[in-house]
């Protein structure tokens, strides 16, 4: 019984050393709100108070836990328990201040907004953001900036080694786990941090330049930078009447699309990679193309003229393909055919190894490429090919793993529409809904939840079904599943 217990506590250790600095670093974060909170005496101090002494104190008795059983090797099942067992429980940390404050909300609703706060998706419960006080909104746009984070130390140092919807063309020294790499890594991800710090600044200053005040100016570089899209107001970015404005947010949600390795290499190393990969360029041409057939139907709304038409047309598909979730009008008016380029650009995503959500662009290429390459077969059967994608060859190994994660996606999405349906939900509210929680998009479609509304109106239930829903797009859905097998439980 001891050996088994011990075996148990030697596998967990991992997960509970990670959870306990995790919870740490939030219990200081949200001192954060907790001085502004004072400084502006909104009253709401002790409910940050309560929750990052609750964060601390059980990250002391988790890491004191770990400590005793922990290991000098990683392995790779424990690196899924580490992904997923943090992603499931630091939310419902997060979502304690929004609970213990003054006005706070419901349990449920209150981890779905720190749900949808750290996995970026920016799907929101809060209605009257407007009169909603500064520390609350500061930390729901706190959330996003420490999610976006995390989504990018998952993608350049898990993911690949977790061979995860071809996920391995993306290895970097951050991927090895072993003893000799961990300076590397540690350096790697160090150099992710920063560059996502630089970037949230400079989304700061030029925002600031152009006419946003400070608060605001801090709370939408945090939400740009991480493509989260939680706003300071119910009209989101719609509250901004100016172009240049715009036209920033559009530029840093791209950024914020864009894998940050690329930067890296671009200020480190003087390499010009960013203008050569296949990936970011493939995303820079689809939303080309998108915005433009959009701005058609745009410039046909009363009022409206050619720049604006434009910018609207490419500001809310910039946001919708990089699952910011940000929006600056009523786009559900724009047409039946505007609707249908929007449901379908929820699925997209941005570039993989950045903090945006969806299929990303480097599958959608994969999969013509494949397409491509049954077609020529069809014709020359005995050709023989050779697959490589941004000069990578491409497996059948990573093939099968793409054709996993798109499979994996597609059951989730109907199983979700099917229980969204059982809780009384039409169907566009269904399928939407699951679409934008699964690709971490944010606002769906529909008069419910599209972009003039939100997810308070749902039934609780539903809301703990998307909850999940984000959590298990975010981790691209591999990293969950395989948790509910018994055969990773019996080695």
């Amino acid at each position: 019984m001891r050996n088994t217990y011990s075996r148990q506590m030697k596998l967990f250790s991992p997960s509970l050393l990670v959870l306990s600095a995790v919870l740490n670093i939030l219990a200081v974060l949200l001192l954060i709100p907790a001085l502004l909170g004072a400084v502006l005496t909104t009253g709401n101090e002790s409910a940050f108070y309560l929750s990052a002494g609750l964060a601390s104190a059980t990250g002391v008795v988790l890491g004191a836990m770990g400590y005793k059983y922990r290991a000098a090797n990683l392995q790779p099942r424990q690196m899924f328990i580490i992904t997923a067992t943090a992603w499931l429980v630091v939310p419902f940390f997060g979502a304690l201040p929004l609970w213990f404050w003054e006005h706070g909300v419901s349990f449920t609703d209150a981890v779905f907004e720190a749900v949808s706060g750290l996995t970026t998706t920016g799907a929101t419960i809060f209605v009257g953001l407007d009169s909603t006080p500064a520390d609350i909104l500061l930390w729901r746009s706190m959330l996003h900036w420490i999610g976006g984070m995390g989504i990018i130390g998952m993608a350049i140092a898990v993911m690949p080694f977790l061979s995860v919807g071809g996920m391995k063309l993306f290895r970097t020294e951050s991927s090895d786990w072993s003893d000799k790499s961990l300076p590397r890594t540690q350096q790697f991800l160090l150099l992710m941090v920063l560059t996502y710090s630089l970037l949230t600044l400079a989304c700061f200053l030029a925002y600031s330049l152009f006419g946003m005040d400070i608060f605001n100016a801090i709370n939408h570089a945090m939400a740009t930078v991480s493509t989260g899209g939680f706003s300071t107001s119910d009209s989101s970015f719609a509250q901004f009447d100016s172009l240049p404005l715009h036209w920033v947010s559009i530029v840093f949600m791209i950024l914020g699309g864009t894998p940050f390795v690329l930067f890296i290499r671009l200020v480190r190393h003087r390499q010009t990679a960013i203008f050569r990969d296949a990936q970011w360029r493939g995303m820079l041409v689809m939303l080309t193309v998108l915005a433009l057939l959009l701005t058609l139907p745009a410039l046909s709304m009363p009022g409206e003229t050619l720049p604006w038409a434009f910018t609207h047309a490419t500001f809310n598909i910039v946001s919708v393909v990089t699952t910011t979730g940000f929006a600056s009008a009523d786009y559900t008016l724009w047409g039946d055919f505007s609707i249908a380029i929007f449901f379908f650009a929820t699925f997209l995503g941005g570039c993989s190894g950045s903090t945006s959500g969806g299929i990303k662009t480097f599958r959608v290429q994969l999969c013509f490429a494949i397409i491509r390459e049954q077609i020529i077969k069809a014709v020359h059967p005995n050709a023989i090919l050779k697959r490589q994608y941004n000069g990578s060859t491409v497996s059948d190994e990573i093939v099968a793993s793409l054709v996993g994660f798109l499979f994996l996606m597609a059951i989730s999405l109907t199983i979700m529409t099917l229980l969204l349906s059982l809780v009384g939900l039409d169907l566009v509210t269904s399928l939407t809904g699951s679409a934008t929680a699964l690709m971490n998009v944010g606002p769906g479609l529909g008069a419910v939840i599209g972009p003039a509304g939100n997810f308070q109106p749902l039934p609780e239930t539903a809301k703990w079904v998307l909850s999940m829903g984000m959590i298990l797009g975010r981790l691209e859905f591999l990293t969950i599943i395989v948790l509910l097998t018994p055969a990773f439980w019996r080695r």
